[in-house]
């Protein structure tokens, strides 16, 4: 495998990776992005050009990816971890849900798994893109 690149934003923002054709996962995009009121956060589809290329460079299969991802100063973190991280940033009372992580990660993410492996059975897939408002497009990556 060649050396990694560096993606362009990632020292600056932390970067989540979601799936794109996923109804559960664009509402999720929908739920942080009001919510990241200091902007730290960009978003790349997995299944975008650039979305399989960092994940390879950091050895992740996008194709078998059935997971949240969130690339945080250089460091890759998946599942509940990635999703507590995240809830870390936002603004309002969600960092402090937080605290889960001191739950074990087995535990945690045997519940997260459980969502993840059913969301496209309960929630559905999707062909449509994200609906942006004009201040949101320069949060996503391509």
């Amino acid at each position: 495998m060649s050396e990694r690149q560096p993606l362009r934003d990632e020292q600056t923002y932390s970067i989540i990776f979601y799936d794109g054709v996923c109804s559960f996962c664009q509402r999720v995009v929908q739920f942080i992005l009001p919510r990241d009121m200091e902007g730290r956060f960009r978003f790349v589809a997995i299944q975008s050009n650039l979305g399989k290329k960092v994940l390879k460079q950091h050895g992740l299969d996008p194709e078998g990816l059935t997971t949240f991802v969130l690339l945080e100063q250089g460091k890759m973190y998946t599942r509940s971890t990635a999703g507590l991280r995240v809830l870390r940033g936002l603004g309002g009372l969600w960092p402090l849900l937080y605290a889960f992580i001191a739950v074990p990660r087995p535990l945690r993410d045997a519940v997260y798994r459980v969502i993840a492996n059913n969301r496209y059975r309960i929630f559905g897939r999707t062909d449509s893109c994200i609906l942006l408002k004009p201040h949101e497009k320069a949060r996503f990556l391509e």
